[in-house]
């Protein structure tokens, strides 16, 4: 009795580039499933008060150049 085959790759490269080999997709925002809550939080104060920030510097910087316009 003759030995069987015991690994072949043939035709793999092939059919792998048939439709090509893509990367995986990266999305925007990964998911914070997962993550440490206590960070989380942490990180839902610290956006919020980034934001309270630049919306104030936003608003003086309109109120100053309305004030040089007129």
């Amino acid at each position: 009795m003759s030995k069987s085959k015991n690994h072949t790759n043939h035709n793999q490269n092939k059919k792998a580039h048939r439709n090509g080999i893509k990367k995986p997709k990266t999305h925007r925002h990964p998911s914070l499933k997962g993550v440490d809550p206590k960070f989380l939080r942490n990180q839902r104060f610290a956006k919020r008060g980034t934001f309270l920030v630049m919306t104030k510097k936003k608003a003086a910087a309109k109120a100053e150049a309305k004030a040089k316009t007129a």
